[in-house]
Order: C-alpha cells, then sequence, then structure tokens
C-alpha cells in the first residue's frame, strides 16, 4: 500500500478522468517519455485526485481517511505489456465538509519503443460506485541514432535530493504540475527535459545549443519576450531545468518549445508541450499593428470597411487568443477605424506567411467559402458556415481523414439504452458525427464528435474532442441520449461502448 504525498492544485482542462455525477472520484492524468542509457525508454505518469471526490472513512482514532484503487495498464496488440494496480491512503483529516487539498501520484513504467492503448482505471474504495476508466494511445520512439529530446515535466516545486525517491531526477525532488492549465495565480512556469545522444552524435564535450521558448499555440509564432537559449557540451543525457516567468502573459493557448541546434544553427531536435494561460488582468500587446505599413500591400486594395471587417471576422476560427481579443474589442466594439483594421488583417497574414502573404489569405478565403457552403445551414439560425463548430475545426485543422456520419433514426427514438456488455447500440441517440485526424501537429490519432443536439436547428455541436485546448467531455456518449432519456448519464463502465464507442475507437 502507498501513502499519497499532499498538495493543492488547480483546475485543468487537460486529458482527465472526471464523472459527472457528485462523489465519484475527479482525477487529472498527464505524462512524459523519458529514457535512461542503461535501462531504456520508460513513461512517468503524474495523477492528481481531488480531494473533495473522494468518500471517507471514519477511523479508530475519529479521523477520516480516503481509499483509492488505481490500476494502469499498457497493452500492445491485446497483449499486456506492463501493468500495476495499488491502493493509495489520502492524509487522515478531521472535517470531511471542507477538503482542500487533492492527492499526487507519481509512478514509472519501462516501456519498449511501440505503440500501446494505456488504460487508467480508478475505484473509490469506501464508496458503491462503480470504478472510473479512461483509455489513451501512447506511442513511445525514442531514436538511438540520432538526437533527441525526452518528454516536458512541468514542475509545481522542487528541492533539493537527500534521499533518491520516486520524485527524483539529476539531483532535484520534482513535485509535478499535474495540469495544462495555469491560471493567474501561478507567476512561474517551472520545466524539466533532457536531451538524448548528443554525445554520441556529436562528440563528447562538442558545444551544442538549446533554445527554449513560448509560441501561439494557434499560429505558431514565437514570443520573443519569452525566448531563452543555454550553452551545452554534448553528454549522454544533458539536462534542460529552467523556468519562465509568466505574470505578464496574458491569457491564451500556448506552446512551450525546445529546441537542441548545432554549431550552424540548425535544428537537431525538438519537442512541445501544450498548455493554457488565464490572465484577465493582463492586456495583449498591439504595438505590431501600430507600426505596420501597408502601402502598396494586398490589403490596401481593401477600401471597403464593411467587406474588411467581414474578412477580419473570417479569421476567428485560426486566431490566437490575443487576436481575438483585438477583434472583440479594438474592432466589434471600437471606432472602425480602417487604417487600423487593415495593419492588423496584414500583420494577421505576414505572422503566417512572411513572403506571401496575400496568397496565404486567398487560400484561407477559399477554404472559409467552402466552408460557408457546406456548413452554413438554413437551421443554424443565420450562423455562417466558419461561425459554427464544425466550420471552425474544420477551418483550424484542415479536413478529416475520415468522417463517420450516424444520422437519426426515427424509428428506434423510443428504445432504451442498453449497455455495453449486452451489445449497446445508438437506438435513441440524436445525429451525430466522429471527424478522425491521423495526425495533427504530431499528436496521432485525434477526434471530434459532433452532435445535433437540437434536430430542428440542423447545427451540429462539438461536445467532446481529445486534441488539446478542445472540449474534453469523457460523459459525451450520454450526450448523444439526453434528449431522449431525460438526462441520464450513462453508467462508467459503459464509456465508449455501442455502436458510438465502436465508431469512435475503430474510425472508418
Amino acid at each position: 500500500m502507498k501513502k499519497l504525498l499532499t498538495i493543492l492544485l488547480f483546475v485543468s482542462l487537460i486529458f482527465s478522468v472526471t464523472a459527472q455525477e457528485a462523489k465519484l472520484v475527479q482525477a487529472q492524468l498527464l505524462f512524459s517519455k523519458f529514457y535512461t542509457p542503461t535501462d531504456g525508454p520508460y513513461l512517468e505518469t503524474y495523477l492528481s485526485v481531488v480531494g473533495n471526490s473522494v468518500k471517507y472513512n471514519k477511523l479508530e482514532n475519529g479521523k477520516f481517511q480516503g481509499k483509492i484503487e488505481i490500476a494502469m495498464i499498457f497493452s500492445k496488440d491485446s497483449i499486456v505489456v506492463n501493468y500495476d494496480k495499488y491502493e493509495l491512503l489520502s492524509p487522515e483529516i478531521t472535517d470531511t465538509s471542507n477538503v482542500t487539498v487533492n492527492f499526487l501520484d507519481q509512478q514509472r513504467f519501462s516501456l519498449p519503443n511501440g505503440i500501446y492503448e494505456f488504460e487508467i482505471i480508478i475505484k473509490d474504495i469506501n464508496s458503491k460506485n462503480p470504478p472510473y476508466s479512461a483509455i489513451q494511445t501512447i506511442e513511445i520512439s525514442v531514436p538511438y541514432d540520432e538526437i533527441s529530446v525526452s518528454g516536458i515535466q512541468l514542475v509545481e516545486s522542487y528541492t533539493k535530493t537527500i534521499k533518491t525517491n520516486i520524485l527524483s531526477k539529476s539531483g532535484y525532488d520534482l513535485v509535478p504540475y499535474v495540469y495544462n492549465f495555469l491560471p493567474n495565480e501561478v507567476n512561474s512556469l517551472i520545466f524539466y527535459s533532457e536531451i538524448y545522444n548528443a554525445e554520441n552524435i556529436l562528440g563528447a564535450g562538442e558545444q551544442f545549443l538549446v533554445n527554449y521558448y513560448l509560441e501561439t499555440y494557434e499560429s505558431g509564432k514565437k514570443l520573443n519576450e519569452f525566448t531563452r537559449f543555454k550553452r551545452e557540451s554534448a553528454k549522454l543525457v544533458n539536462i534542460l531545468f529552467a523556468n519562465f516567468d509568466i505574470i505578464n502573459l496574458p491569457s491564451g493557448n500556448y506552446n512551450l518549445v525546445i529546441e537542441v541546434r548545432d554549431r550552424n544553427n540548425e535544428v537537431l531536435s525538438n519537442n512541445k508541450i501544450f498548455f493554457q494561460r488565464s490572465n484577465p488582468d493582463v492586456s495583449a500587446k498591439y504595438e505590431d499593428y501600430t507600426v505596420i505599413s501597408v502601402n502598396n500591400s494586398f490589403v490596401s486594395k481593401i477600401t471597403s470597411a464593411d467587406t474588411l471587417r467581414l474578412y477580419i471576422n473570417y479569421l476567428g476560427p485560426i486566431s490566437t487568443n490575443m487576436e481575438l481579443n483585438f477583434i472583440k474589442y479594438q474592432i466589434d466594439k471600437g471606432e472602425q477605424d480602417m487604417e487600423m483594421m487593415q495593419r492588423f488583417f496584414l500583420n494577421f497574414w505576414l505572422d503566417r506567411d512572411e513572403i506571401n502573404p496575400e496568397y496565404a489569405w486567398k487560400e484561407y478565403l477559399s477554404s472559409v467559402e467552402l466552408v460557408n457552403e457546406q456548413f452554413g445551414a438554413p437551421g443554424t439560425r443565420g450562423m455562417k458556415g466558419y461561425e459554427t463548430d464544425m466550420g471552425r475545426v474544420f477551418l483550424k485543422f484542415g479536413p478529416p481523414n475520415t468522417i463517420t456520419d450516424r444520422p437519426f433514426d426515427a424509428s428506434t427514438s423510443g428504445m432504451a439504452i442498453t449497455n455495453g456488455i449486452g451489445g449497446a447500440t445508438d437506438a435513441g441517440a440524436v445525429p451525430y458525427q466522429i471527424w478522425h485526424y491521423y495526425t495533427l501537429d504530431k499528436l496521432r490519432n485525434r477526434k471530434f464528435v459532433f452532435a445535433n443536439i437540437h434536430l430542428a436547428l440542423n447545427n451540429y455541436k462539438l461536445i467532446h474532442s481529445n486534441v488539446p485546448g478542445e472540449i474534453n467531455n469523457e460523459n459525451w456518449q450520454a450526450e448523444l441520449h439526453q434528449r431522449f432519456q431525460h438526462g441520464v448519464t450513462l453508467p462508467g463502465d459503459d464509456k465508449y461502448g455501442g455502436q458510438s464507442g465502436d465508431y469512435y475507437n475503430n474510425p472508418r
């Protein structure tokens, strides 16, 4: 039996193991991939259990304690490759009405290179509720004949290692930050990563450069004020343990990027991790829009304020949070200054294609016209195609590789939902589509689930996705049936079962 560390953490929007009903265990899971020259690749998991979602039993000493059973299973081709099952005990508390701490657990699993199905099962032993589980496909791929960058571990706090333990790395005990969401109370982005094989590829002691910086998630624009570098001498394993002061980082979606460059400034390897920042008291900077000149540019030919305003609204699906704020507060609610709109529009496309911004805009405009024609149905209450969820996803990520389209079958609307064990169907489900992308920005097997909740409107809303920054709702299958089942949610062990689960797990 393993004792838990305790730590106060924040709410996250990324890969979650959450439940919708009261007193079902709520938890967050992140993981990073590392490697040792002696033992090979391994996966490090970071699990945070929300303290007030656990049921506590009274002990003989009068205090209360929670008990959670965790199972982590790694399978390849339906064969279990690595596995662990254990119990976690909460700290002993005296007042269960005001639980303010979350529990933190960290594990390491040795895994050779390959693609695995990673399943985590969480059971509150003191509760009668069924276990809750989540499955995610992960790939372990550490190249042995080239330089590579490990996973990036976000760190909540750290101390010097006195006695080596599960938290120890490179002389420090690193308490993981188990969320990709950084609220304004968090003023520092601390992270740890490793660089492999520099000595074998470059030669022992050879100099190379490590660049690390923040970029906007939507456009990939590097933030110069959050750019750093470090000179390193090649070793078998080089360490990057650093932080950014993010007090003045505006709200938005970002990537933390690590690059390894040689003496010729050529990129040898890189890795990145997504995070969201909430910092409502910090305003975005708009200096770039005031200094740029539109003379002799393609934007100078757009002389109608109404047309330019429409074009700027078209940019919403691919805009960063800062750009959206500018559109919302400076254009939609401002004085509609034509020159300022022109400068913003030109700068937007220069950020995306400095060589030929006009070509980039025309290509995007063609996509918008296609989306408006395909998704701007009359039932969307006047919404243009680019304003719908499907249109936004199409413009932001491109066309999916496969689409599963399940239209409404009126003849089954009165049928009950059965569980996955008995062969669940989609009887009584609203129309839905599942879009599947083979890869998105190095992420594999990404999916979007759209549902036409309000049948008369014919407007498919996004209800779940496994893409960072998008809606993540592990109970999305219940959404498909709520119209006919009066809000009853599916049991936890039916998750991803039935026809909808089959289509989600096996796109075709």
